[in-house]
């Protein structure tokens, strides 16, 4: 076995890249092979449901539960956000690591085996909460690794790859199951999510995580209450703040698709390309937005990329062909691309040395509830009062998040000079 961590006590660098590289095998090559696994299942996962839940007398489709079945790892990742967050005060992040992806890949081998719709369900619930493990457990190792001088190029690093990685995994996961059929596709998807756990089995830490056991409070109730009491402040305005941000975030990805559709009448194939430049554009943006955090501030990075994002969203309705919807699509890229790892970022930041994993599982359920509110709230407003109008709701929900981290939320980079001292 190896040993490539370096333990608490670690002398700070002055270079930013002498802290990514130990993180390249046991963070970012893992991050990087599940979202592709995780990404072949965004085009095919709805499809082989459908087939799943449709009558065969009438041929006709529930797309409740269809849709249900695809949100379901969502709601298992949000329910298990914070009972994960105390398991990882109990134990260490990388048997976090290992346990969480391996959740998540065995739950999706299993729907190769073509299961009922309740197995399904009970599967995809269950994938969540490992992804949840699994994220909380590479949140905190990244934590404790980067000095703050160095944390938002570590993080938005970490936000590039995930991004790259379901990039093309999506037409991956099209081709193997049009070509090769389901089984082989959820197969190949839960062995590359598995995969994920290699580095962490062979890379051992060189120190067990001395700090957190020496704070472990004596109840998960009474540490969580600690918490809650303790960071109550930066709870409520930085929550609020990242509420706003995932709900925008979230939305645009299901906005931006109907309102070309609908609104604008264009195709399948133009409504795939106007996506893909956005995503394009979004994946490259991540150094820039590293750098600015770690130079300026985290709010600096933060404020004009949701200014941008308000921008383009509140625009949409200006868009009357495909040339100026991908306009539009290009820069909320831009602006999603130059907020890479911002949210990770302030959590870590504001979570207290003794304890992060609790604030961590608190923070990530905050930020889940947003992600799986946006296209909720697209969805009721549409319904409500038009699609034509639900671009100006959303735009709004980004106004009120940039004046939330304007007004509200302290900057984090607190300029120090380079120390021993494992805490900066």
């Amino acid at each position: 076995m190896k040993s490539c961590d370096v333990p608490y006590g670690f002398v700070e660098s002055s270079r930013a890249l002498d802290t990514i590289k130990p993180l390249v095998p046991r963070v970012y090559i893992p991050t990087f092979v599940s979202s592709f696994g995780q990404g072949m299942l965004v085009p095919t996962l709805p499809l082989f449901v459908a087939e799943l839940v449709r009558d065969r007398a009438s041929s006709d489709v529930n797309f409740t539960l269809v849709t249900l079945a695809v949100a379901m790892a969502g709601i298992g990742t949000m329910i298990s956000n914070v009972p994960c967050g105390v398991l990882l005060s109990r134990i260490p992040e990388r048997r976090g690591q290992i346990i969480g992806l391996g959740i998540a890949g065995v739950t999706t081998l299993l729907l190769a085996f073509e299961p009922s719709y309740v197995l399904l369900i009970g599967a995809r619930l269950v994938a969540g909460a490992g992804l949840s493990l699994w994220g909380l457990s590479r949140m905190q190792y990244m934590l404790r690794m980067s000095p703050l001088r160095h944390r938002g190029r570590v993080m938005s690093l970490f936000g590039g790859i995930g991004r790259i990685g379901t990039f093309a995994s999506p037409v991956a996961g099209g081709v193997i199951a049009d070509a090769f059929g389901f089984g082989l596709m959820f197969m190949l998807a839960g062995i590359a999510i598995a995969i994920g756990m290699i580095p962490s089995i062979l890379y051992r830490e060189s120190l067990a995580k001395l700090q957190q056991t020496s704070s472990r409070p004596a109840s998960p109730i009474s540490g969580l209450g600690d918490i809650l009491r303790e960071q109550r402040r930066d709870i409520v305005t930085a929550g609020i703040g990242q509420i706003f941000a995932a709900t925008i975030r979230s939305g645009r990805g299901v906005l931006i698709p109907l309102y070309a559709a609908f609104a604008l009448d264009l195709d399948p194939t133009a409504v795939g390309i106007v996506v893909s430049a956005s995503a394009a554009i979004d994946m490259t943006m991540f150094p820039l937005a590293g750098y600015v955090m770690d130079r300026f501030g985290r709010k600096f990075a933060i404020i004009p990329s949701f200014t941008l994002f308000t921008l383009g969203i509140g625009l949409l309705p200006l868009a009357k062909d495909f040339s100026g919807l991908i306009l539009i699509g290009l820069l909320v890229g831009v602006a999603n691309g130059i907020g890479s790892g911002t949210m990770l970022t302030l959590g870590t930041d504001l979570a207290p040395s003794g304890r992060p994993s609790e604030f961590l599982g608190i923070w990530r359920l905050i930020g889940d509830v947003g992600h799986m509110g946006g296209p909720l709230v697209v969805g009721v407003v549409a319904d409500l009062i038009g699609l034509a109008l639900a671009p100006f709701f959303l735009a709004g929900i980004g106004v009120a998040g940039v004046g939330t981290f304007v007004l509200f939320v302290r900057e984090t980079m607190v300029r120090q000079p380079v120390t021993s001292d494992p805490e900066t």
